[in-house]
């Protein structure tokens, strides 16, 4: 038997060189995308608690109510995978003019799907606490909202990421801005025009007729919701990503000091 291929590990178990440069690179592609790993994680985790929430105020009410949150969840998935797709391809340059198109096109139609989870907020003020406790609707509303949202932020951050790339920081930011207005507008016609993503793909033609009238003459309350929903949502992107990137200036700090940087790097097997 060959020592240089196997070797014994502390425990008394033996390795090839193989499985140990496996294990070191499945271990190391761990450790770089560990943020990203954890954030998908988190993400799966809010959305079975949110169905389980759910399942359980079915159980005890024998009542449907909150069950459409589960779809909103669905939909608010859409734009994220989506995004993520897209973020995929758009590192080589052939598949941001071919394939990037259609998963945009496809991505900012179901992009409202994401934020319209806020509005759900509005349904404890009609029949919040009937057949449940208050508190347990609160919980299951909120955590269902937040979550979406979520999507949604982390959804618009890799599409700019993807913009940011492609052109320039700036016009990133341009992009943030006009996604942030379109989907207020587009979560107004879904909570109070009632269409939605489907819609525009089952009849485009009616549906954007419809989408025209709005536009050439908006209402009051049209004008307001969507210039109040940009901005709040505004906020929390640029928030979150402001914490996102402190907690980046603070690793980076920290692996300036050398004692600091010894604890921070994965330990290889030997």
């Amino acid at each position: 038997m060959n020592k240089q291929e196997i070797q014994p590990s502390p425990k008394g178990f033996s390795f090839s060189a193989r499985e140990i440069l496996m294990y070191n690179k499945i271990k190391n592609f761990i450790y770089r995308n560990r943020h990203s790993i954890t954030v998908f994680i988190l993400l799966n985790t809010a959305c079975l608690v949110c169905i389980l929430l759910v399942a359980a105020r079915v159980a005890y009410t024998d009542s449907r109510r909150h069950t459409g949150l589960i779809w909103n969840l669905f939909l608010a998935w859409i734009p994220f995978i989506l995004a993520y797709v897209a973020h995929a391809f758009s590192w080589k340059r052939i598949w941001v003019y071919f394939v990037m198109p259609l998963i945009a096109f496809l991505w900012l139609i179901f992009y409202p799907n994401a934020p319209y989870m806020l509005t759900d907020l509005q349904d404890l003020a009609r029949a919040g606490g009937v057949g449940a406790p208050l508190w347990y609707d609160v919980l299951i509303v909120v955590w269902c909202s937040w979550t979406g949202t979520l999507l949604g932020v982390i959804s618009l951050y890799l599409m700019q990421d993807i913009i940011i790339r492609t052109f320039e920081r700036w016009v990133g930011w341009i992009f943030v801005l006009v996604i942030s207005a379109l989907s207020s507008f587009g979560i107004y016609i879904g909570r109070f025009v009632r269409l939605n993503s489907w819609d525009i793909l089952q009849n485009p033609a009616e549906t954007t007729m419809e989408i025209l009238g709005l536009v050439i003459d908006p209402s009051m309350r049209l004008a307001a919701f969507t210039i109040l929903y940009t901005f709040f949502f505004l906020f929390i992107f640029v928030l979150l990503y402001s914490f996102s990137h402190m907690l980046q200036e603070q690793a980076i700090r920290a692996q300036s000091t050398p004692e600091q940087l010894a604890v921070t790097q994965p330990k290889q097997i030997r």
